[in-house]
């Protein structure tokens, strides 16, 4: 690989490039699912492959390939030159990189237990297990489990002496029943996200989810959501588990501070954003008590990564400091348009796909509370858990989310269960009514395996630490 690196690099050089880099990616990804009593789905496959990346007479252009020969290698590399040239005579204002310290470097994300050396027939055994305690329950009609797992190996080499190798492990799954009566269905997934949990750790990240535990209960409560009522239209207050705050944090937070969206760069597929430059520093996005962090340093998050695929190192910075916005997600090319450095947020779907702003770990900051004395402190409310889908505008201002199922909260106890709750608002202003969020103990990475952005799309693996949160005058509904 690094030889096929150097041809590529000597081949930009001749070709008289201003900057060119090379990622070479070899991946596997293996797929388990089981519905009702039946194995679904059973597939591992490998991508291999590479993209060149250059910068020639000021505009970008890109090429990719899945054959690693010297010679497509050289002809993939004259193909971008090729492009970058033909994109520059259309070039608003050409494409200035400042120069960065080169860095040789190798980053293995950290693996107890090598998902891809455990047997087929016993995680395909976990899974049949799981989908028989759901079925025990009288009234599910569906159960249905599934493991993913991913490996990639990575290479990156950069015209300006950069050589960074990475390895890259990922696994998660989740489990799911629905119950149907008289035409009424009702759903419950575990844990947490109907689409799974997911981490950048090993087969040791599936035993921790302890599905066998967890079905029957899971299974009970998509029962019992067939005779729960809806609930009426009001504004209350919300109280809304890690899960669900992690989607608000994602479509909320996350998706507006990418600054290729800001200058533009997104208009054609999902939109822009109402946090824009003028407001850097000084719109108060969320009460004080909120500090939203984006890290791909954190140990197995989703995000988690060593360097991005610009090769910058993976950090930590501020988003929403103290409720101010205060950061976006920035790339070498965007930063410097507000006078900072890239904090290392650009990541490509693949060997086949341009790098793009992603979001990596965006974190809600754990605070004070207990989950139990927060409901125990609210008179009147509901508890949502379970997030099924958000909805939110082009600018990322009018925010609405659907749930699986929520509890009354009265006089500081959970009461009665209702069916699909929804609750919806403009973006900043439901930050702007946080007045609690829990701590430590109850704060989880979780991870979105399907983060959807860029033309042709593109779905990257984020993770979002959250925890419970609290907050007031929310409008809350019914799904229609």
């Amino acid at each position: 690989m690094k030889e096929l690196a150097e041809l590529a690099l000597n081949t930009l050089n001749l070709k008289g490039v201003s900057y060119g880099d090379i990622r070479i990616e070899d991946g596997i990804t293996e797929s388990i699912h089981t519905k009702n009593g039946n194995v679904n789905v059973l597939t591992r496959s490998e991508d291999r492959g590479f993209g060149i990346r250059v910068i020639k007479n000021g505009a970008w252009g890109f090429a990719a390939s899945s054959d690693l020969s010297k010679e497509s290698i050289q002809r993939t590399a004259t193909l971008a030159v090729k492009v970058a040239e033909s994109s520059a005579r259309l070039k608003n204002k050409d494409i200035d990189l400042k120069e960065i310290p080169k860095i040789v470097d190798k980053y293995v994300s950290k693996v107890e237990i090598d998902p891809f050396t455990i047997p087929t027939e016993e995680k395909i055994g976990l899974l049949l297990q799981v989908d028989e305690q759901i079925r025990k329950v009288k009234g599910v009609k569906v159960a249905e489990a599934k493991l993913n797992f991913w490996r990639t190996n990575k290479l990156f080499a950069s015209s300006e002496g950069s050589f960074i190798e990475q390895e890259i492990t990922e696994s998660g799954g989740n489990i799911s029943a629905t119950s149907v009566k008289n035409g009424e269905t009702g759903s419950r997934s575990y844990p947490g996200f109907l689409g799974g949990h997911y981490k950048t750790m090993g087969y040791e990240f599936i035993k921790s989810l302890n599905f066998l535990e967890n079905a029957e209960k899971m299974a009970e409560e998509s029962v019992a959501l067939l005779s729960a009522p809806e609930f009426d239209e009001k504004v209350t207050t919300i109280i809304i588990d890690g899960p669900m705050v992690a989607i608000q944090v994602h479509e909320t937070v996350g998706h507006p501070v990418e600054l290729d969206r800001v200058f533009g760069t997104e208009v054609s597929c999902a939109g822009t954003s109402h946090l824009t430059p003028d407001k850097l520093g000084k719109f108060q996005f969320a009460t004080p008590i909120v500090n939203i962090t984006a890290d791909a340093t954190l140990p197995g998050g989703l995000g988690s990564i060593g360097y991005d695929d610009e090769g910058i190192p993976a950090q930590k910075s501020h988003i929403i400091k103290n409720g101010l916005f205060t950061g976006y997600l920035t790339s070498r090319e965007t930063a410097p348009l507000i006078g900072q450095k890239s904090n290392g947020t650009m990541r490509a779907a693949g060997w086949n796909n341009i790098p793009l702003i992603r979001m990596t770990n965006v974190n809600l900051e754990p605070g004070n509370w207990k989950l139990e004395d927060l409901i125990a402190d609210t008179d009147d409310g509901i508890y949502i858990v379970s997030p099924t889908m958000p909805s939110i505008d082009d600018k990322r201002l009018n925010y609405h989310i659907s749930t699986e199922v929520g509890w009354r909260i009265k006089n500081g106890k959970l009461t009665e269960m209702v069916k699909r709750p929804v609750y919806s608002g403009i973006s900043y202003e439901i930050w702007q009514n946080c007045d609690a969020i829990c701590g430590r103990d109850e704060w989880e990475i979780w991870g979105v395996p399907g983060c959807g952005k860029g033309d042709p799309m593109q779905s990257m693996h984020v993770g979002h630490g959250t925890s419970p949160a609290r907050f007031r005058n929310i409008k809350v509904g019914r799904k229609k």
